[in-house]
């Protein structure tokens, strides 16, 4: 097998290489020791292209592939996990779901401000009680009057409270064993988001607490066939543990040089 990259991934690579050096790494430090939101870089990588890579053309997304994606948030890793995560967390958690599983009203309504970085998306699976097994889901969402009431609470959910954030995609419990996938859009009634939580490290990204209390939304905001909410996100989780492995991968080594023991 031929495990050379291709040009067009060399050239990639040392785009997103020289991004990182040029106007990452001069604003890592300050970022990350004033617990700052990196906007800035944000806008920035969107112009680049690099918010949502593997997301169709028409649908304002790169065309990428996989590969692509993966060299991209490596090179970003190699400078600063607060922004590599950002990146990862919209693109495989927030803004895939809605691609791989969203009708194309869902998907003409939210993904080109998603794919093109003008806004933010959120993944909504991890639970305090629960941790991150979508088959132990405790929040709720039953229909009433056309809409999806939700009640619960979700935990260490990136990207949920920026403010240029659009929306999280939940698992919830919509029945006798069955989950569903919603997507719950920032600024629903009902829907509150916590200050942003203490971490002790990648300071720069935005990990939230999310409580849902008679949160209403439309009954169109059910993410795929009701019930098929785990299979979803075990099939999206499959697919994010690649970027989310290149995230952390540069992080953890270099914690583990400078204390002197396995972490990660």
């Amino acid at each position: 097998m031929n495990f050379d990259l291709q040009p067009e991934h060399e050239l990639l690579r040392d785009t997103v290489r020289q991004f990182a050096l040029e106007k990452v790494a001069p604003v890592a430090e300050e970022l990350d020791r004033e617990k700052r939101f990196p906007y800035e870089l944000v806008s920035e990588l969107a112009e680049l292209g690099l918010m949502g890579m593997t997301i169709p053309e028409e649908y304002e997304g790169g065309g990428t592939d996989t590969l692509s994606y993966t060299i991209a948030i490596e090179e970003l890793t190699r400078i600063d996990s607060s922004v590599a995560i950002t990146v990862a967390a919209h693109h495989s958690l927030g803004t895939l779901p809605i691609y791989y599983f969203g009708t194309e009203e869902q998907k003409r309504e939210w993904l080109p401000d998603l794919a093109s970085g003008r806004k933010l998306a959120a993944f909504g699976l991890t639970e305090a009680g629960a941790g991150s097994d979508a088959g132990a889901t405790r929040t709720t969402a039953h229909l009433e009057n056309r809409e999806w009431v939700v009640d619960g609470s979700k935990m260490f959910i990136t990207n949920a409270g920026t403010d240029i954030t659009s929306c999280v995609t939940i698992t919830a419990v919509t029945g006798e064993g069955e989950i569903s996938n919603i997507i719950v859009p920032n600024g629903a009634p009902g829907y509150e988001i916590s200050a942003p939580m203490r971490k002790l490290g990648w300071h720069a990204s935005d990990p939230r607490e999310l409580s849902f209390k008679d949160c209403a939304v439309p009954a169109g905001h059910l993410l795929g066939p009701r019930g098929r909410g785990f299979q979803q996100f075990m099939e999206i989780l499959d697919g994010g543990r690649i970027s989310v492995a290149m995230s952390t991968s540069f992080s953890c080594t270099a914690w583990n040089l400078e204390i002197g023991r396995p972490n990660c």
